[in-house]
């Protein structure tokens, strides 16, 4: 969420975003967005002979289910489309709401190779890791307390997510989706855009907001079919216990100031002075 509107009307014909988790990490100093690529992160060992291969995999926090994929091709050295392929042969323990699809329940971690590792054993880890971690007490409790099955509070935690530009934010912006949620008002997310598009960016224009899919939280209510990464335990418990407040709009105007408000006027100040720093980088960098 950044320039939500109440009325459409309203919206110029672009929207500046803040900076998501993931698009903080793809930022440079020039303000420009690098379309990065899912990588393999392996932890290495080195053999008798000299040559290094990985021991365990780290899965960080909002991966979405195609990087996974790719990062266990990369690290197994597979044919790109390994491991998708392997989802039908894997048998994974999901929810029925998933419907086979295990996008945010490869939970982030770090998963030991151990001898002859295949993508189905490791996949089969990370759903049995989401599971425990899921389906227990707390969890549980949490999500039944706040109306919510224990699918959709995994899909809260996946925005959660991916739109907290720091883990203090976590509570907030769960707060923010709740509340809109009982609002009856759509989420009008921009993560979820970016899952549609499959892509992660710093902007999204209106005629993105029109885009005809079940994930695009400016045209359809509620919340997305299916979780949108895989959610950390931060993002988790925000979601299953956000905090208090009644915010509707947030911003990061810039990294460490995120402003949250139900004032939609004040909101709009925010997202002014938002613009005002990133025109003011981008004509630095450009002097450069």
């Amino acid at each position: 969420m950044q320039t939500n509107t109440p009325r459409r009307s309203t919206r110029g014909t672009r929207r500046t975003i803040r900076l998501t988790r993931r698009g903080r990490i793809a930022l440079i100093v020039t303000g420009a967005v690098v379309a990065g690529t899912a990588v393999a992160v392996p932890l290495l060992t080195t053999d008798d002979e000299g040559e290094s291969r990985p021991t365990s995999l780290v899965i960080p926090e909002g991966w979405r289910a195609t990087q996974v994929y790719e990062a266990v091709d990369k690290t197994l050295a597979l044919p790109p489309g390994t491991t998708r392929k392997s989802l039908a042969k894997a048998n994974l323990k999901l929810p029925n709401d998933a419907e086979g699809n295990p996008e945010g329940y490869l939970f982030p971690a770090t998963y030991p190779l151990g001898e002859n590792p295949t993508p189905e054993k490791l996949l089969t880890a990370m759903v049995d890791t989401a599971n425990m971690k899921f389906t227990g007490a707390p969890v549980a409790a949490g999500a039944q307390r706040n109306a919510l099955n224990v699918y959709q509070a995994v899909t809260i935690a996946s925005i959660v997510q991916a739109e907290a530009a720091a883990k203090e934010d976590m509570g907030k912006v769960a707060r923010v989706v709740f509340n809109r949620l009982e609002r009856g008002m759509p989420l009008q997310m921009d993560s979820t855009i970016n899952y549609a598009l499959g892509r992660s960016t710093l902007e999204t224009t209106t005629n993105d907001t029109k885009i005809d899919s079940p994930y695009n939280s400016y045209q359809r209510m509620g919340l997305p079919p299916t979780p949108i990464d895989n959610p950390g335990d931060e993002a988790m418990s925000a979601a299953i216990d956000p905090t208090p407040g009644d915010w509707l709009f947030f911003v990061t105007v810039k990294p460490g100031d995120t402003r949250f408000t139900a004032d939609y006027a004040e909101h709009q100040r925010n997202v002014a002075e938002f613009n005002r720093i990133q025109e003011s980088a981008s004509k630095e960098a450009q002097a450069k």
